[in-house]
């Protein structure tokens, strides 16, 4: 289970931030999870709940918001929403590698008291 590692990483991070900004402790993390991330939302949310505990962080709540993929037309369809492991085109049915967002793995903001 990566999610572990990677709440770890996210939890660190807030931790710096928050002390730099002169905290005591970390109310609230924000992460952004794309759907093709490779990330599983409820896993980072057990793993939060652990790897929290004694921290800045061990309060906290953790938001995450979903992204879902989009991508786009390789003959200039527009984007879409790929509904499939192939980025099939719904319009044409040409394959895409063109993708816009879903990737998306961030620590995007932290509330600090």
């Amino acid at each position: 289970m990566h999610e572990v590692g990677i709440i770890l990483n996210a939890i660190e991070l807030a931790v710096e931030k928050a002390e730099a900004a002169g905290a005591t402790s970390i109310s609230r993390l924000c992460l952004r999870v794309g759907a093709l991330s490779g990330v599983v939302p409820d896993a980072l949310e057990f793993g939060f709940d652990l790897a929290s505990k004694g921290t800045m962080a061990d309060h906290a709540k953790l938001e995450i918001v979903q992204v879902p993929a989009r991508c786009r037309c390789a003959n200039g369809c527009g984007e879409f929403e790929p509904d499939s492991p192939v980025y099939s085109c719904p319009a044409c049915g040409a394959i895409s590698s063109i993708v816009l967002q879903g990737k998306e793995l961030d620590l995007v903001e932290i509330d600090v008291n």
